[in-house]
């Protein structure tokens, strides 16, 4: 019987000894050995540290970005191939998409936000200028940098192909190599994720490793410079992050357990309402999808005791269509294992002292396509509960498992909410958008993500159960107390924040970003005519003065239409306590200023794209003689285009020196001269 493979150090190799057998969760059948025996632990950590991270660290944001786009490419053309192996796995064709497609689509979103929200750098500066000083010859700035370890990755059996590239994503973005270690049921699937990756031959050598089975000594050998996230038993976390290593170390660790998830009917959802039906398909839907071995599944339903019998007959008709069984036919096929369907009955028979079961029976299912007794199947159940008891708020049974549990009041069901001490995610069904606010706001601090779920948003929503990329996952409590993803969040949490207290000069020269105060290039060539191959930051032009006239500001507000009457009724302005008198409009004072500082003729530059950060701090008058002065902040190629991004620093002063406006100017420059 085959050893699944480990991939460390830069080679696939087998551990030693029998190892521990993995079977079909549809037929029983062994279909693989898993071992990590023989496997040196801290070569592996060290061979990321040294290898790994150097080459990761020497790309920039959008070329780490540009990587990761392409291997989702890839994997999307290789999927076929992980469908395959997961229906070994028990799950149907649709599982298998949640999860493969789940996975492939974290990559391209991080690749897109990479690339739009990161700068084509290696470092991140992160909000404004600090100033420390009055002289202003003493600021700070924060900057991000990767951390010089290796991102232990330790997933969970129930997404083997999504656990690995949600976590893999946000470090290969920051800059940080992966060690992966799958779960042994479903090892064999992130063995074959693992070997698509390394086979594309696309990311930098020691960027991805793999340890198939126990983690033995892993954790002993992580530092201060190593993150360990955590997917699994809430149990499990809390050992792991007392390991005496991650104590010691203060290694980052984020965890992502597993939680009693609710979702909450709202009063006026009655029967024959579009939110009723909402809320009665989504439950279903989230019991049965991947046979509910899913973190964020519903375990805990809370409807208005007046219809619980209406959910409750609602629900167990929809489950009564459901098949379960062979998972190339069936809708719902198996759990990963026979002991996981052992583990489920036993969280069951907890949960049955404080309820009664409404649809299905734990120990008998009619099965389709397959033999109920070799492979690991269960009928969805359905129970109805006391919420007042611990049971429903404590034990998981983590499979097709929910329980219905009445409330009374608003407040009585965010407090029921609160007492899963912690939870990944939360729905509330409703078209009542005050209840909404109430229960969101009641129930956010014991939930990561919450679903508000109406008509409006309903046919868009991507349901109850489905982490987004853009959004953190995580909760917590029982859930960990940790963040997955999260858009940008996800990858600084593999970036040390370090606060740089300099000069403006030096702070602009570590950086790459002109900071106020440092020395400006002004020259006989219009930093206008300059392609980004000569352009430099701090590159200035100085423009004016240009005198502001009653005509002006009279001719733009009869040009525009805007004829507030700041700008056009002089006895009304000059009862304002802000301006006392006629001023001029704040769009009229940034045209005149592009019109001081652009330069005209076709060259380098190629559009302006926008203003960010624009600020009015100055009344300008009538007499008023306008100075612009602006300044390359900012230079970004673009990965694969013969342009780049350059936000340029404007100051419009008066003639007392005076700043009268400031904001960013965003134009797109040419890379070389035409």
């Amino acid at each position: 019987m085959r050893i699944l493979r480990s991939y460390v150090g830069g080679r696939w190799q087998q551990g030693d000894g029998e190892g521990t057998p993995v079977h079909d969760a549809v037929t029983g059948a062994e279909i693989a050995r898993v071992s990590s025996a023989g496997i040196d632990m801290a070569a592996a950590l060290e061979y990321g540290r040294r290898t790994g991270g150097p080459s990761l660290r020497e790309l920039t944001f959008h070329q780490r970005a540009a990587l990761l786009k392409a291997l989702g490419s890839y994997l999307r053309e290789h999927r076929d191939e992980l469908y395959a192996l997961s229906a070994r796995a028990g799950a149907t064709r649709g599982d298998a998409k949640f999860d493969v497609d789940g996975g492939i689509g974290v990559l391209l979103a991080y690749a897109s936000k990479g690339k739009r929200e990161l700068p084509n750098d290696t470092v991140y500066v992160e909000g404004d200028v600090e100033p420390l000083s009055k002289g202003g010859g003493f600021v700070a700035r924060h900057v991000a940098t990767p951390l010089r370890g290796v991102a232990v990755q330790i997933n969970a059996f129930n997404f083997p192909v999504w656990g690995p590239l949600e976590k893999l994503a946000p470090a290969f973005l920051a800059g940080m190599p992966s060690l992966i270690k799958p779960a042994g049921q479903t090892a064999y699937l992130t063995e074959k994720l693992v070997e698509l990756v390394v086979g594309s031959g696309m990311l930098p050598e020691g960027s991805v490793q793999l340890v198939c089975g126990d983690a033995g000594d892993l954790l002993d050998h992580v530092t201060e410079q190593d993150v360990v996230s955590f997917t699994g038993s809430a149990d499990t976390a809390r050992k792991l992050r007392a390991h005496p290593a991650i104590v010691r170390g203060a290694v980052r660790f984020n965890a992502e357990a597993d939680s009693l998830n609710c979702s909450i009917l709202g009063p006026d959802a009655k029967p024959g309402t579009a939110e009723f039906d909402l809320y009665v398909t989504q439950l279903v839907t989230e019991m049965t999808v991947k046979a509910g071995q899913k973190c964020t599944a519903i375990r805990r339903a809370f409807v208005p005791a007046d219809l619980l019998d209406d959910v409750a007959a609602a629900a167990a008709e929809k489950l009564s269509s459901i098949t379960v069984g062979d998972p190339a036919t069936a809708d719902m096929g198996a759990l990963a294992s026979l002991e996981q369907r052992e583990e489920v009955r036993r969280s069951l028979k907890a949960l049955c002292a404080a309820a009664t079961v409404v649809f299905g029976d734990p120990d008998h299912v009619d099965v389709t396509g397959a033999d109920a007794e070799r492979g690991a199947f269960l009928s969805p159940i359905l129970l109805s509960g006391d919420p007042e008891r611990s049971e429903p708020h404590e034990v998981e049974a983590f499979g097709p498992v929910a329980t219905l549990l009445p409330y009374t009041s608003t407040e009585q069901v965010v407090d029921f909410a609160a007492r899963g001490r912690g939870s990944l995610a939360g729905s509330v069904v409703t078209g009542d958008a005050a209840f909404a606010r109430e229960v969101v706001l009641g129930a956010a601090a014991w939930h990561g993500r919450l679903l508000v779920l109406d008509t409006d948003d309903a046919r868009e929503s991507t349901g109850h159960g489905s982490p987004m990329p853009q959004l953190v996952h995580g909760g917590p409590g029982r859930a960990g107390g940790g963040e997955e993803m999260g858009g940008i969040r996800g990858v600084l949490h593999h970036m040390q924040r370090t606060a740089v207290q300099a000069s403006p000069a030096v702070l602009t020269a570590i950086t790459g970003r002109w900071t106020p105060g440092a020395p400006r290039v002004v020259d006989e060539v219009h930093p206008f005519r300059k392609s980004l191959a000569e352009l430099r930051v701090g590159d200035a032009v100085v423009a004016g003065p240009r005198t502001v006239t009653r005509e002006d500001v009279d001719h733009f507000a009869e040009f525009t239409g805007d004829t507030f009457y700041a700008h056009t009724d002089e006895a009304a302005a000059r009862e304002n306590p802000l301006f006392g008198g006629i001023v001029a409009h704040g769009y009229l004072v940034v045209s005149l200023a592009a019109g001081l500082f652009v330069s005209p003729e076709p060259g380098p530059v190629l559009a302006n794209y926008g203003l960010e950060n624009l600020r009015f701090l100055t009344p300008v008058k009538p007499g008023d003689a306008l100075t612009v002065t602006l300044t390359c902040k900012q230079i970004t190629p673009r990965e694969g285009a013969d342009y780049g991004e350059v936000r340029w620093d404007a100051d419009v002063t008066n003639a007392d020196g005076d700043s009268v406006a400031k904001y960013d100017v965003l134009t797109l420059v040419a890379k070389e001269t035409r």
